[in-house]
């Protein structure tokens, strides 16, 4: 059974960083391209960044230059590292596996809380 664990969330002051992660667990995280999405309240769930098996990295441009998505495969986990956070940057954040090798499957986290207010 896949399962996707998201921390690090939190509240923070506007221009503030934060660093989520995404433990993936029940299987191997070299199988998967991975990504971040956030849902604002009355919002569409919205990409953020994703980064795929070959470390090829995409950001959505209200992100580009203040969040860096990476992965770490022998801690089978993903980060995102956020930086000069923005009110606008509230939301939860969800994490994304979308398997590329094999049985197509995609899966979700259940979110973390971003807060940026002061």
């Amino acid at each position: 059974q896949v399962q996707l664990v998201e921390s690090g969330g939190g509240l923070v002051q506007p221009g503030g960083s934060l660093r989520l992660s995404c433990v993936l667990s029940g299987s191997i995280l070299s199988f998967y391209d991975m990504g971040w999405y956030r849902q604002a309240p009355g919002k569409q769930r919205e990409l953020v960044a994703t980064v795929s098996h070959g470390d090829s990295t995409n950001y959505a441009d209200s992100v580009k230059g203040r969040f860096t998505i990476s992965r770490d495969g022998a801690k089978n986990t993903v980060y995102l590292q956020m930086t000069s956070l923005k009110p606008e940057d509230t939301a939860v954040y969800y994490c994304n596996a979308r398997r590329w090798v094999g049985p197509d499957r995609n899966y979700w986290g259940q979110g973390t809380q971003v807060t940026v207010s002061s």
